[in-house]
């Protein structure tokens, strides 16, 4: 999976105004504490309030907080948002996705691609990142040295 900057950046900023609750944070707070682009910034900001993830208010009191509680947000409901479903092939869902002869199976493949990113990404909450702590069976794939090799 890649994780582009957009996504990177849109969960790093929902955090980062999960962790200023009850307050609100303005967006320059956000770009200087995460060092995120400040008009990259305020454009996913502007989708985050779209899908209805984030308010926001002008004025000196103002700034952005969370339109649920940051346990009702998971991580795939940040990046679905921002850059679309979790995983396509070549711009379509993995089940439409059809080969022929000895590629058939392929398309399974794909969608235990799928399905093994949505198990982590929508069990892990912001208000999870926000505390420093992740369901045990997401933890436990960190456990495996494995993971933390570059392949």
């Amino acid at each position: 999976m890649r994780v582009s900057a957009k996504a990177d950046y849109a969960l790093r900023a929902m955090i980062e105004i999960a962790a200023a609750a009850p307050h609100p944070i303005k967006s320059e707070r956000i770009a200087q504490a995460q060092g995120i682009p400040f008009k990259f910034l305020e454009n996913i900001l502007v989708e985050l309030k779209h899908a209805d993830l984030v308010h926001a208010q002008r004025g000196a009191e103002g700034g952005y907080w969370l339109a649920r509680p940051a346990d009702m947000i998971t991580l795939a409901d940040v990046i679905r948002v921002v850059d679309g479903p979790l995983a396509n092939v070549r711009g379509s869902r993995p089940e439409l996705v059809e080969y022929p002869g000895a590629a058939g199976k392929l398309r399974d493949v794909w969608l235990a691609v799928r399905a093994n990113l949505r198990a982590v990404l929508e069990s892990v909450t912001i208000a999870d990142v926000v505390q420093g702590r992740l369901p045990e069976r997401v933890e436990e794939l960190t456990w495996d040295l494995d993971a933390w090799l570059s392949h």
